[in-house]
């Protein structure tokens, strides 16, 4: 999961904390609904006043937890982060949090639960491609658009149309050679056009970074803009027989965009569980030394050094493991953190913070562009062990020399 929409809250050094971390469940919307919510918001206030929290913060978290909910659709919750009176982050939740998830008041955002309420999301760019161009949109399931709004995982947002040559975009049956010729013309716009399709897939996705592309339409131009692709982007894409760019192909509503979304759907699961499965194999050969170099890191003291130095290229973290709660020290920047809190004063911070060790970890992957994955907990059956050790590893932008130390 890439962390874009948590960025409002680790850009404005007007805003260094601490922060009140609300979790709220929602997913039970009836007649006394309101009331209950109400109630529950009350408490929430009197829960971050009674951890230290200032009464601007408090009557901001209860304002917003009893407005109506951000977002077209519904949701079974609610993650808000506030601090200095302000709400920061409003997000809605796809699924309900925990009963055991109580609100907190800390020197960093807790937004550790909120990944794996989310989940993963991949973003994905869809192409309806037919032989004159192609129209392209981003689709990005439940996901956090910004930090803001539970979104469709149905709805599009449309980036833009490539418009190809329109002629010739059809042969005909004759072998005369005049026609032979005239067929050839017509091959050299599909791949024209194909081409054009290509350059405007490849300058979406390195805009807006997203996971992967789905192309729909007419199949022999798909196969064509796909072969066009550059490699990166070629393994990240698939082909689709459902859904088009001629009118009414896959409107919404239809039993034709029903499949669509079922088939884009089905595309970005499988991503994410082959990103997951990869990232754990990657890490696995990482973890051991070879030829002195160590491509991944476990455990707290060794990711803090990772981060410190910009190095965590994706960050690892299976929701039970004890070295989540584990204490470190903050300063207000993200590469301000250590075991010891003379450490962060040395770094530069007269006024350094006790914070949880994956709250500062995934504060220093959103700044610096790290992925996070969150990892099935040690019982599960899907990497067969209990790994990273202590619930917190990293895929390492470049590796340790020397050893693991």
């Amino acid at each position: 999961m890439r962390l874009g929409h948590l960025q409002p809250l680790y850009e404005r050094p007007d805003r260094p904390g601490p922060w009140a971390s609300v979790y709220f469940d929602t997913s039970h919307p009836d007649e006394s609904a309101a009331q209950e919510w109400e109630r529950a918001a009350r408490e929430a206030g009197r829960r971050l006043e009674g951890q230290g929290a200032d009464r601007a913060t408090c009557r901001a978290v209860y304002e917003r937890l009893t407005a109506a909910p951000p977002g077209p659709g519904p949701a079974a919750g609610r993650a808000v982060f506030a601090t200095a009176g302000e709400v920061v982050v409003d997000t809605p939740l796809p699924t309900p949090p925990p009963m055991g998830e109580a609100p907190c008041w800390s020197a960093l955002p807790h937004v550790g639960p909120l990944l794996e309420l989310t989940g993963e999301d991949p973003s994905c760019l869809v192409a309806y491609i037919d032989r004159t161009g192609a129209d392209v949109e981003l689709r990005y399931g439940h996901g956090l658009r910004d930090g803001h709004g539970l979104r469709d995982g149905h709805a599009g947002d449309r980036l833009g149309s490539v418009h190809g040559r329109q002629w010739p975009v059809h042969r005909t049956a004759s072998a005369d050679w005049s026609e032979r010729h005239f067929q050839l013309k017509t091959e050299n716009t599909w791949e024209r056009n194909a081409a054009l399709i290509a350059d405007e897939l490849r300058a979406c996705q390195e805009e807006i970074q997203a996971d992967l592309v789905v192309l729909a339409g007419d199949p022999r131009e798909r196969r064509a803009v796909r072969d066009q692709l550059p490699k990166a982007l070629r393994s990240a894409a698939v082909e689709t027989a459902r859904g088009g760019r001629a009118p009414g192909s896959a409107s919404p509503g239809t039993h034709a965009a029903r499949l669509l979304d079922q088939e884009v759907d089905g595309a970005r699961a499988r991503h994410a569980q082959e990103r997951g499965v990869a990232a754990m194999e990657r890490f696995r050969a990482g973890r051991m030394p070879s030829d002195g170099r160590v491509e991944a890191a476990e455990g707290v003291p060794a990711l803090v050094d990772a981060a410190r130095e910009h190095r965590i290229g994706s960050l690892l973290i299976r929701p039970d493991g004890p070295d989540l709660y584990r204490e470190v020290w903050v300063g207000t920047e993200p590469d301000q953190l250590a075991l010891r809190r003379t450490d962060v004063q040395y770094l530069g911070d007269a006024r350094p913070s006790p914070a949880r060790a994956d709250d500062a970890l995934i504060r220093s992957a959103a700044v610096t562009g790290a992925e996070v994955l969150t990892v099935p907990s040690a019982d599960g059956e899907t990497y067969g062990d209990n790994i990273p050790v202590g619930g917190l590893g990293a895929l390492l932008r470049w590796p340790y020399e020397g050893g693991a130390d």
